[in-house]
């Protein structure tokens, strides 16, 4: 906790207020201390054109960080602050709106006269009551009021998100046999025979009487030939989208439940 000679001290050195994450808030204007204890309990930061403007910012969580005041709260959050009047003392409903606004518990009254309109005198009686009596006593333990505060508890169901698995692309070659039929063509030898005749006589009469003789014929044909290429034919990626479902959620709440237990022996 900070003792009131270091706020002297930034005082005096004219330092600045500094929130978490570094970012100047303002300057350090005045500082307000408990009423019984005299300890520091929240300070002004000076804001807007000229610092004419000023923000209340609590103490508890700040540190001293050589000329400047560190603390536990952004920028935004100091500026938005409820406006105040720095008039040199906090009333309790104000004090109210500030700790409402930093999200603080508010237990712990800064000043005396806040703490004092809270207490219960020795009577049992609550500074809210005081124009009516209190209706009964409390047979439970000290009497507080004329009235109990019936509770109960509420379901908030909210989502959160979780990893539930991966999915990756792999790629892998596999064999299988492509049948494909091709025509293919193939040279046969065929005879043919011709007569003599007046127009073939003299080829055919040309060589000897008889005579040994060969003639040779080369003949073709067509065989398959099988070549391979490789050619891309489609691209593949992941992607994902977003499927909504519904999920019913059974839970079991507590209620409290308030009810009169008549006793007729005392009814007039």
């Amino acid at each position: 906790m900070l003792a009131k000679e270091h706020i002297d001290d930034l005082l005096h050195r004219n330092g600045n207020i500094l929130s978490s994450d570094g970012s100047k808030i303002g300057s350090i204007g005045q500082v307000y201390a408990d009423d019984t204890t005299g300890q520091p309990t929240w300070v002004t930061a000076k804001t807007g054109l000229f610092g004419t403007s000023e923000s209340f910012v609590p103490l508890e969580g700040a540190r001293v960080e050589g000329n400047d005041l560190v603390v536990p709260y952004t920028k935004d959050q100091v500026k938005d602050a409820p406006r105040v009047d720095t008039d040199g003392h906090l009333e309790p409903s104000e004090e109210d709106r500030l700790y409402s606004h930093y999200s603080l518990g508010g237990g712990n009254r800064t000043y005396t006269d806040a703490a004092a309109g809270r207490d219960a005198d020795s009577r049992g009686t609550d500074y809210a009551d005081t124009d009516r009596g209190t209706v009964g006593r409390d047979t439970s333990g000290p009497t507080t009021d004329d009235a109990m505060t019936r509770s109960e508890e509420r379901l908030n169901v909210g989502t959160e998100r979780q990893a539930t698995g991966r999915v990756r692309l792999r790629k892998y070659v596999t064999t299988e046999n492509v049948t494909q039929t091709v025509p293919v063509q193939r040279e046969e030898v065929r005879i043919e025979r011709e007569p003599i005749t007046d127009a073939n006589r003299g080829s055919a009469m040309s060589g000897p009487d008889l005579s040994d003789e060969e003639h040779e014929v080369t003949l073709h044909e067509e065989r398959p030939v099988v070549e391979k290429e490789t050619v891309p034919v489609e691209r593949v990626r992941l992607d994902k989208e977003t499927v909504t479902d519904d999920v019913t959620v059974n839970e079991e709440v507590r209620k409290e439940r308030i009810e009169t237990d008549d006793d007729d022996s005392t009814r007039r």
